[in-house]
């Protein structure tokens, strides 16, 4: 699931930035974690949205 996708990356990323990897390799890293949250969110967002239409 994507929370297991952002849970990797946040690890990815925190390795490279202990490692000191080079600056923009920590910044793709930190790119692709930012559109797998954003992703995250959407996601919740219809499910959110699904729930409310079932309610109505």
């Amino acid at each position: 699931m994507i929370d297991d996708e952002i849970r990797k990356k946040r690890e990815e990323l925190n390795k490279s930035i202990e490692e000191n990897r080079d600056y923009d390799y920590i910044y793709k890293i930190s790119t692709e974690l930012d559109e797998l949250i954003a992703k995250y969110y959407k996601e919740e967002d219809k499910k959110e949205e699904q729930d409310t239409a079932k309610v109505c």
